[in-house]
């Protein structure tokens, strides 16, 4: 790290050069390629995906996405001819738009059965686009919205909803990310009183993350990535950018302190914490590439868009930034240092005030402390436990956007299922087949749970028919996806009997619930192998058995409570709609995982800022006690300055209103400011305590064959070693002023 270090800093023009280059590079040829996402939810092998691939193979342009444009009347009926007039031309016209292969309108003999309401004053009409909506251009999509809106007037109100209106919606812009960097700007400088370093972590962590979201641009050409990816790369790239960065300049400042000269405290400073850097960043890229074990196409590109970013942002930390720091100079310290420096020399930077008071009060009271740690995590962890996975559907956007208008009108003038209807997909082979799908329709609308079921639908071929079976209740409900399961294990198998039928049930609840299943049967796979690989780092960077063991479970306690927060604001609706977010709804199905993959990553980030720090203090000195309160002391601050960054980042996001970022800041933010202000400044320092010299305990058998990760610095090695070869007498190594006095100082 130090040969890299000092590379950088010697050459430093040409690296901020070969950055910048990368930067517009990679930015001018996302620009020419442009967006290629996709939001395939379709697992192959599932129910599902067979109903869809039937449908699209039988019914040319019937796969593509279904939309639809609803119009309500106050007063008279939606069947006058004032509103047909407006309404009928409207339909023709959007039926001419590129790309809409059919409109089913119930004006005229075309029309399908109920699409206008018992009481007359809503109907709705469906538009069939050749394309499924990851494909379908925005502009495109954004024409039929400015068509239908055309025949709004007085007293009649049209509405759209579906995927590809949805797209419409998409917030624009980078707001969010705008008011994150600026609150983290703010932090910087109060952290630091020098506003020439409180920029560079800014400056690292914007040119890393710009590369990183330029790349997943490109990246979706060659594989599935989802819509969501790049802000969500951006999101984790920014607050872990800031962070590391932050943890850098941090150590280089105290080596100006000290009376290192600018190139030899920058190199210090990589050479030491950023070890640390290094090794959090790839513990935060194997918790995401842990997502590849599910074997999931739109997981697949979700993972290695995120691991991309946090590989920039490592990288922008050891290399870019030094030679940053030794362009800025002494200006990495505020006036006032810079003065005092001039004036008194080189002075030792103790941990006092707050900081030591703390760590020696963690250290008298590690019992009483763990113990009130310990229930504020089991009490957020607790609406974990009614988790519900499921379609976050349209009626959960926020009340002013079309879709949920459209939604709304539906739902009051059809009954909720309309917004979620279910497809029946049958192959047929022979009149047996076809006698027993149309004794289907009977059978469905006998069972429990069904509103109404359409006629059967063949295709000119006569080997493939569909029909469309509309539930009591709303698509997101745990009622709907019960009767999935009904309709699969009762009524289709009943009507298959003695048959060479094939009826598959497809539908976005069907596909959905097919997603969440295959997810939630391979996460405790996942789950395991992201925990293992985890612990195995930590294991052979600290040679220990207890610290793996103790961060594996502070991060399965993060994670656990950030479920019960996100489950609490959005399954509960315990503030949704003030925040602009819709209302309550299920948790989508692919959130669970990339939210474990991220929260373990970012956990054991502060663990091992938090534990190289004591593991320092611990080979020179062998002092367990000693070494747990000079770690907390000397780390707390930084780490919490780093982790109101990083909460701030995260819910910043929440302003981008979409309901899936927002999950995902909120969950980060939670689990972070749990991590920095519960686990590692209470839990872990009083399990510490309590568990002595056990915290380093590693087999001599064990140690002698795992390969060695150094992430602490070579002299504290020699101490390490020194000592072990006297045994009984304790050989401390040269250790800084600043650890020397801290004894004193914290108590």
């Amino acid at each position: 790290m130090a040969a890299i270090a000092r590379w950088f800093i010697r050459h430093r023009l040409v690296a901020v050069l070969l950055w910048v280059l990368a930067l517009v590079g990679a930015g001018g040829a996302a620009v020419l390629a442009g967006s290629a996402y996709s939001n395939d939810y379709e697992v192959p092998g599932t129910e599902s995906g067979r109903a869809t691939a039937l449908l699209d193979r039988g019914f040319q342009g019937l796969g593509g996405d279904t939309d639809t444009i609803v119009w309500h009347t106050e007063r008279g009926s939606v069947r006058a001819d004032a509103v047909q007039d407006r309404v009928a031309p409207m339909l023709e016209e959007v039926a001419g738009l590129p790309g809409v292969a059919a409109v089913t309108s119930p004006y005229g003999g075309a029309a399908a059965p109920g699409q206008v309401s018992e009481d007359g004053r809503t109907a709705y009409a469906t538009v069939t686009f050749r394309e499924q909506a990851d494909d379908i251009p925005v502009d495109r999509a954004r024409a039929l919205v400015d068509t239908a809106k055309a025949a709004q007037a007085d007293g009649l109100q049209v509405e759209l909803g579906g995927s590809a209106v949805a797209l419409t919606e998409k917030p624009g812009g980078h707001v969010a990310e705008a008011v994150g960097v600026a609150v983290a700007a703010v932090v910087l400088f109060l952290a630091f009183g020098s506003l020439a370093a409180s920029l560079l972590p800014i400056a690292t962590a914007l040119v890393s993350v710009g590369i990183a979201y330029s790349g997943i641009v490109l990246l979706g050409h060659v594989m599935t990535v989802a819509d969501f990816a790049p802000m969500l790369g951006m999101l984790v790239g920014l607050g872990v950018g800031i962070d590391y960065a932050l943890f850098i300049v941090t150590r280089h400042r105290r080596g100006l302190k000290r009376g290192l000269g600018v190139a030899e405290a920058a190199e210090t400073a990589v050479a030491t914490t950023g070890r640390a850097v290094v090794f959090a960043g790839a513990t935060v890229c194997i918790a995401l590439l842990g997502m590849l074990i599910l074997r999931l196409s739109f997981l697949n590109g979700v993972a290695i868009a995120a691991s991309l970013t946090v590989v920039l942002t490592v990288a922008a930390s050891v290399t870019l930034l030094p030679a940053l720091l030794s362009l800025i100079g002494m200006r990495a310290l505020s006036r006032r240092e810079r003065r005092a420096l001039a004036e008194h020399g080189p002075q030792p930077e103790l941990p006092t005030g707050f900081a030591a008071r703390w760590s020696a009060f963690v250290e008298r009271r590690p019992k009483l402390l763990g113990a009130v740690a310990l229930v504020v995590m089991t009490v957020l962890a607790l609406p974990t436990f009614s988790l519900h996975l499921g379609t976050s559907d349209q009626g959960n956007n926020p009340a002013s956007a079309t879709t949920r208008q459209a939604y709304d009108l539906l739902a009051d003038g059809f009954g909720p299922g309309v917004n979620g209807p279910l497809t029946l997909v049958a192959h047929l082979d022979g009149a047996d087949d076809r006698v027993a799908l149309d004794r289907l329709p009977e059978a469905l609308a006998a069972t429990r749970g069904v509103a109404s079921v359409s006629p059967v639908t063949h295709n000119a071929a006569g080997d493939t028919a569909f029909l469309t079976v509309v539930p009591d209740s709303s698509p997101q409900s745990k009622a709907t996806s019960e009767l999935v399961d009904r309709l699969r294990q009762d009524v289709v198998p009943t009507a298959e009997a003695g048959t060479s039928l094939e009826v598959h049930v497809g539908g976005i609840t069907a596909s959905y619930d097919d997603f969440a299943e295959v997810i939630v049967g391979k996460l405790p796979l996942f789950v395991g192998a992201v925990v293992a690989l985890g612990c195995l780092l930590l294991l052979l960077a600290f040679r220990s058995i207890g610290i793996p063991l103790k961060a594996a479970a502070m991060n399965v306690a993060a994670v656990a409570a950030a479920f019960g927060i996100v489950v609490a604001i959005f399954q509960w609706g315990w503030g949704t709609e003030l925040l602009g977010l819709g209302s309550a709804g299920p948790i989508e199905p692919f959130l669970p995982v990339i939210m474990v993959s991220v929260l373990f990553g970012l956990s054991m980030d502060y663990q091992v800022f938090l534990v190289s720090r004591m593991y320092e203090e611990w080979l020179e000195t062998g002092d367990n006690r000693r070494a747990v309160r000079v770690g907390l002391a000397e780390t707390s601050r930084v780490i919490n300055s780093a982790a109101v960054i990083m909460i701030s980042v995260f819910l910043a996001f929440v302003l981008s209103g979409d309901r899936v970022i927002a999950m995902f800041g909120i969950a980060l933010a939670a689990a972070v400011a749990l991590d920095a202000f519960v686990l590692r400044t209470l839990l872990v320092p009083a399990l510490m305590h309590l568990l002595g010299r056990a915290n380093w305990w590693l087999p001599r058998s064990l140690d002698r064959i795992l390969p060695r990760i150094s992430i602490e610095p070579p002299e504290c090695r020699v101490a390490a070693d020194t000592r072990a070869k006297i045994p009984g007498q304790r050989v401390t190594a040269p250790t800084t002023e600043e650890t020397e006095d801290v004894r004193d100082i914290a108590g």
